[in-house]
């Protein structure tokens, strides 16, 4: 007997593929959607998760449309560093001690959003490993 093939996942848009930016994510950017924002400056934003995880569950986006953290380029270096330093900024900011960053890559690892962003995870004991 065959073992049955997984499931198609879709491929996510490229950087350069003008859906790239229409997603829920880019449409929170252009202030289309109205979000729970804790943290903004000119490179990124931070917002409240509307299904969180945890007591507090933040998101950091870059304004920049990378879809997957895989499709970020040498370029991106200092944007993916101070994503990474407002994750950290937002921990504090909401009295975190501990908390976990997430980064799905790609359909496969649970990403739904095809917009790079971090997830800032807090506020209980987390469990691993995760998934």
């Amino acid at each position: 007997m065959a073992t049955p093939e997984p499931p198609a996942v879709p491929d996510a848009p490229s950087a350069s593929d003008p859906a790239a930016n229409d997603t829920i994510f880019g449409r929170i950017l252009r202030g289309e959607i109205p979000c729970d924002q804790v943290y903004a400056d000119e490179r990124c934003l931070a917002f409240r998760d509307v299904a969180p995880q945890a007591p507090v569950h933040v998101l950091v986006i870059p304004r920049a449309p990378i879809v997957r953290l895989d499709q970020a380029g040498e370029e991106h270096a200092g944007l993916l560093g101070h994503l990474l330093l407002v994750a950290a900024r937002v921990a504090r900011q909401e009295g975190l001690t501990g908390f976990r960053t997430v980064i799905n890559s790609g359909a496969e690892a649970g990403q739904s959003v095809f917009h790079l962003h971090l997830h800032v995870i807090g506020g209980r004991p987390l469990a691993w490993p995760p998934g």
